[in-house]
């Protein structure tokens, strides 16, 4: 304990490396095992439905449904609840994306617990919670307290549902019901052929449409799965960088004991008692570290458990102890292992050999580079030190590593970032999109079917959408306008393929705008198609390969041209040229640079006003993983460099104590406590810039890897836009990185040797 005392700088280094390993551990591995199945956690905590059925209200009546409660093979059911269709208008004259709601007296029933994230549930007409899935909670028509037309709604609540039953949920009053929804759970839901079983038993003809929750379950755990690759990577940084931080501790505690070492040997300590002494002083703190770490690791996976529990309507904190006690368990057998390994050199050395020397290096060690940095035309504090990190090369090299991993860290996180970012952005096509029908302002929910119409003309006849050509006319004419894209989207089937898939034919000059291609090239016209990874992987085929598509009953074989990164209709969707007499569904229309959007939008909406056509905002939110994935990664980061920073710390601690009585000398001789501040700076820059240099590529390497892995576990290939994030200039701000590093880790000791008295330093052996 007095010898942990005396060296209380290194004491307290190896603490807080291992409170910080301990804690990127415990929060790294207490969120894998959290990502590992957070869907079927949900799923069980919320009685999610395991098939959610929707039957044609014409066809059927509601005691009809209630009796399939009964099907064999269910064991619990809700509903018929009564659903329709909406397409609403904020409050702003935009249209709303159309959306499925479901009449609802309350959250819960059984089966499919809808989970309140904010406000309360509908209890009146004219009130509809909606169904959140992070990314659109920001935007100011889906907050609550917005007002809607078309039919009139107030949100009063933000809700999810861990089966995706619903858009959104009124009471049901509200609803003329124009189909009926069943929520079932099932004895063995386990694969999709007792999942169909039950169906087949439960169908009528009234049966319109079913959704399985093993769709919904693989998806979720595609995007949980993101979640792994980079934890890992940084779980593994903080390992590495604890191992060789302790270790360099240890090392650094006997290399400026060795005297110490020979006057305990020469009072009777054995070899094995020096061991134990040493080991002691690197156990001692790094046990107080890792309990502080365990409670700090779990501290901090509390909020981001709560917000996957948000993003999956969980309800359990997700802390495991077990991951807390396998952690301490791990850091603290590889801190023993790494001190005994450095504490082991005490133990051999000769008592003869440890009194015969002090604590200075031999006066051999790093003499060239002493002679080699005289020469250079810097003032002399500079070169002494410059010189110093030569005297003890493998204490050096161990804190250019830790400084290069810190290095990388803040290059991959940046870089994870920025590939974020585009990954997100490659859904973003089109600034405006303008819809060829205005609707007006129809029924509530249920009303004419549930269906709001295009407005009807004097006389009763039925609407027509507006004239493309004109349409169209109208957006070039708009002053902002920089392109635009005809959009027909369809339904086609795939030769080999079961089911339907999406398909968009599109005609304009900015279509392929906000896509990233990853192979290949953009379709030229009708006949070529561009497709993502998943399609190519589900129908085994290749760029040039042929396909056969069938659409309205007329099959037509398509040339796939081009791999583009695409994840809608996840990644199945067909991209194509559209025919000279298609007719396009919408427009999206791309404006020019420093053009503010919504008066864009809205200029153009009363300009399409007269021609029953209408333009609203693309509004694009950012997914949950991604926020989450950006603030663990910025977290991680932040204290992987502190680790880094310590390192250097507890070096330059150790190198100005062994060398104080050179300090001294130099005090005696004219240097100020200024200069004495830069050779202790100095004797860190090339360390830093070491290790900067070793770093900053070894984070794009990690970037690379980690974003790629991430790509392949979706099941898409990235573009090279995704994966290709960094420019010079940036690289050479991370390199730059070890060296502010090593700054910041150095300016405490170098205040201390600056104050130290020329006396104190010259009577210190």
């Amino acid at each position: 304990m007095r010898a942990m005392q005396r060296r209380r700088v290194h004491t307290v280094v190896i603490a807080l490396v291992v409170l910080v390993a301990v804690s990127a551990s415990v929060l790294g591995g207490t969120l894998l095992v959290a990502s590992n199945a957070p869907f079927d956690r949900a799923f069980e905590q919320q009685n999610g439905a395991h098939l959610t059925v929707q039957f044609d209200a014409s066809k059927t009546t509601a005691a009809q449904l209630a009796a399939s409660a009964h099907a064999t093979g269910v064991s619990a059911a809700a509903g018929p609840f009564p659903t329709a269709s909406i397409t609403p208008i904020d409050d702003h004259d935009q249209p709303l994306p159309g959306m499925t709601v479901v009449g609802r007296s309350r959250p819960t029933g059984g089966v499919d617990d809808v989970r309140l994230v904010r406000g309360r549930w509908a209890t009146k007409p004219g009130e509809i919670v909606l169904s959140s899935d992070g990314r659109t909670e920001h935007m100011r028509s889906r907050s609550i307290g917005a007002v809607w037309r078309n039919p009139d709604l107030t949100v009063v609540g933000l809700a999810r549902s861990v089966s995706e039953t619903a858009d959104g949920w009124v009471v049901p009053e509200q609803i003329v019901p124009a189909g009926y929804q069943m929520l079932y759970r099932l004895t063995r839901a386990d694969n999709a052929e007792q999942v169909d079983a039950v169906l087949a038993g439960i169908g009528t003809e009234a049966l319109t449409a079913s959704k399985s929750w093993l769709v919904t379950r693989q998806r979720a755990a595609s995007d949980a799965a993101l979640f792994v690759p980079f934890l890992i990577a940084f779980g593994l940084l903080g390992l590495i960088m604890a191992v060789l931080i302790v270790g360099n501790v240890i090392a650094g505690a006997v290399s400026s004991g060795t005297r110490r070492i020979g006057i305990l040997k020469a009072l009777g300590f054995t070899p094995s008692q020096v061991v134990r002494a040493y080991l002691s002083q690197a156990l001692i703190p790094a046990t107080i570290g890792a309990a502080l770490g365990a409670v700090a690791g779990n501290l901090l996976a509390v909020p981001v458990l709560a917000k996957t529990n948000d993003l999956y309507g969980t309800n359990d904190s997700g802390v495991e102890p077990w991951v807390t006690i396998a952690v301490l368990a791990g850091v603290l057998a590889l801190v023993t292992v790494t001190a005994w390994i450095a504490a082991s050199r005490a133990g051999r050395l000769r008592t003869v050999d440890a009194l015969a020397v002090g604590r200075t290096p031999s006066p051999g060690r790093g003499r060239w580079a002493a002679r080699l940095t005289a020469r250079l035309p810097l003032p002399r504090p500079v070169t002494l030190g410059l010189a110093q990190p030569f005297a003890r090369p493998v204490r050096s090299a161990t804190i250019v590593i830790a400084i290069a991993f810190g290095a990388a860290a803040v290059t991959f996180s940046v870089g994870l970032a920025s590939s974020l970012t585009e990954i997100q952005a490659a859904d973003s096509h089109g600034d405006v999109q303008v819809n060829l029908a205005r609707m007006s302002m129809g029924p509530p929910p249920g009303g004419g079917g549930g269906k709001r119409q295009v407005s009807a003309p004097p006389g009763g006849e039925k609407a027509t959408p507006a004239d493309p050509a004109a349409v169209l006319s109208a957006i070039t004419h708009q002053a902002g306008t920089a392109g635009y894209c005809a959009v027909t989207a369809g339904d086609v089937t795939v030769a080999g393929l079961g089911g339907t898939l999406e398909s968009q034919e599109t005609s304009g000059t900015t279509c392929a705008d906000g896509y990233r291609m990853i192979s290949g090239d953009w379709y030229r016209g009708p006949g070529e198609i561009v497709v993502a990874t998943p399609f190519l992987t589900a129908t085994h085929t290749r760029i040039g390969d042929t396909v056969q598509l069938t659409r309205d009953g007329k099959q037509t074989s398509a040339t796939i041209v081009g791999e583009v990164f695409n994840t809608e209709n996840d990644g199945l969707q067909i991209l194509t040229g559209a025919g000279a007499d298609t007719e396009p569904d919408l427009f999206t229309v791309s404006v020019q640079p420093g053009t503010d959007v919504a008066a864009y939008a809205q200029s153009l909406d009363t300009a399409l006003s007269p021609l029953r056509a209408q333009a609203m905002v693309n509004e694009h939110g950012t997914a949950d993983e991604v926020l989450i994935i950006n603030a663990l990664t910025a977290l991680l980061t932040v204290m992987l460099t502190a680790v880094a920073a310590l390192g250097v710390l507890n070096t330059v601690v150790l190198e100005t104590r062994e060398r104080v009585h050179d300090l001294g000398i130099h005090k005696a001789l004219g240097m100020a406590p200024r200069q004495t501040v830069t050779m202790v700076i100095a004797s860190v820059t090339v360390l830093g810039l070491a290790g900067g240099a070793l770093g900053a590529p070894a984070g794009v390497l990690l970037q690379r890897t980690i974003v790629t892995k991430m790509g392949d576990t979706a099941g898409f290939h990235l573009p090279d836009a995704v994966l290709n994030i960094y420019v010079p200039g940036e690289l050479l701000l991370f390199a730059l990185g070890g060296l502010v590093i090593a700054v910041v880790g150095a300016m405490l000791p170098a205040g201390w040797a600056a104050r130290t008295r020329t006396a104190t330093a010259l009577r210190t052996e």
